[in-house]
């Protein structure tokens, strides 16, 4: 008996902190959560700091443009290959 007591006061302060951690998104007519986010930082943008995935991104564009998969040949043309 002991154990559903203390088990229903844990669930009824976990179900009160989710309430109060999103009262502003559940009061307002167009409520979001903030975004937190690195990419949307204006401080980390004037600092030139982005996300991971954003940087990857950007990486592998840089890549593609400098390989050119036109000289690319998966058969070699030498003597005795399979």
């Amino acid at each position: 008996m002991e154990f559903f007591l203390v088990l229903g006061v844990a669930i009824a302060l976990v179900a009160l902190a989710f309430v109060a951690l999103s009262i502003r998104v559940l009061l307002e007519k167009k409520g979001k959560f903030p975004n937190l986010h690195i990419g949307s930082n204006k401080h980390m943008k004037q600092r030139g700091i982005t996300c991971a995935q954003t940087f990857d991104k950007i990486e592998q564009a840089k890549v593609k443009r400098q390989l050119s998969f036109k000289e690319l040949s998966l058969i070699d043309d030498v003597e005795g290959g399979c």
